[in-house]
């Protein structure tokens, strides 16, 4: 019997600093179901304004979760739900290995070292966001399922596949009760470019848009598997109310998302922008850059998770509007 949600639901948000995790964050705070949400980043993380009618209670911390002391002090047993939002991302986990392995393979294990050991009435459920780079490039007109054959091309997708491995053991243990999300690529994430490989799919939106100029290092015709950031939120959310029993095999899913090719990104790009934000997205190829991005799928058979009830994906000029209403605005 799922019987986790009894309780108000006390959360705990790794790498909350991100704006993943503080959108996440900021969305948990309007479910009357959620008690307590805890934020932690290296850095302390930006504690989002409550609502009036929020009774939600609201922390945050700094804490290096590559040490296994710290998060021996951290990873309370009054924790329902965890996600593990911490990470280095694609591009600088395969400029820098040790450090991608430290954060992305190590961290993680130190933190599921101590779930594992605690004792709770219930498992604490643990939602990963993984990552469509745990697979390799796909035959001609293949469309990747839960069931395709992990074949990452890049440390960043091996560290992921790595972390789902071990979260579907322990889950299988019944030592955790995991959430293994594979996420597309997050368009338009806001802010400054991130060290991801495929930071440029929000860069040659977002700069534009703010009046600035944005590089373009891959071909137009490149097709991507992509995903609007409030579609992501609102999976994440709802993937903390899934029930085990709907589980029974493996723990990961496929999220819902869109394929679309670079020069579609572009035109959508032009109607909510107009040709001037069009001319400022200049084509300077980088091999290194679509070599990693061209090994990702771009086709998904996302049944498993349309029965689980995550959240379809919205087109092209709605997502651009969104991160127009809810980040310029």
């Amino acid at each position: 019997m799922d019987t986790i949600n009894t309780e108000p639901a006390n959360i705990l948000i790794t790498g909350a600093g991100g704006f993943i995790g503080q959108a996440l964050a900021a969305s948990l705070t309007k479910d009357s179901a959620v008690g307590s949400i805890s934020l932690t980043d290296i850095t302390e993380p930006t504690v989002p304004a409550l609502g009036n009618e929020s009774s939600c209670r609201i922390t945050s911390f700094a804490a290096d979760l590559t040490s296994p002391a710290t998060c021996e002090e951290v990873i309370s047993a009054k924790f329902t739900h965890i996600y593990l939002l911490h990470g280095i991302m694609s591009g600088a986990a395969e400029a820098n290995l040790d450090l991608g392995l430290k954060v992305n393979i190590d961290s993680m294990r130190y933190i599921t070292d101590v779930l594992r050991q605690q004792k709770r009435p219930n498992p604490v459920r643990v939602i990963f966001p993984s990552s469509l780079a745990v697979f390799g490039p796909p035959g001609e007109g293949e469309v990747v399922t839960e069931n395709t054959m992990p074949s990452p091309q890049s440390s960043y997708g091996t560290e992921k596949a790595i972390t789902e491995l071990l979260l579907n053991d322990l889950s299988r243990r019944g030592l955790i009760d995991a959430r293994i999300l594979r996420l597309p690529t997050i368009i338009v994430r806001p802010g400054k470019p991130t060290g991801a490989a495929s930071s440029f799919c929000s860069g040659i939106i977002r700069e534009p848009l703010n009046g600035e100029s944005s590089i373009l290092p891959v071909k137009r015709d490149l097709r991507l598997w992509v995903c609007s950031a409030r579609t992501v939120i609102r999976n994440l959310v709802a993937a903390k109310d899934i029930a085990e029993a709907k589980f029974p095999g493996s723990r990961t899913v496929n999220l819902p998302g869109q394929t679309v090719s670079v020069e579609q990104m572009l035109q959508g790009l032009q109607k909510v922008g107009g040709r001037k934000a069009l001319d400022l997205v200049q084509e300077k190829y980088d091999e290194k850059v679509a070599n990693i991005v061209g090994s990702w799928p771009a086709l998904f058979d996302t049944t498993k998770a349309q029965k689980l009830g995550f959240h379809p994906d919205v087109d092209l000029e709605q997502t651009f509007q969104h991160y127009i209403e809810d980040y310029m605005q």
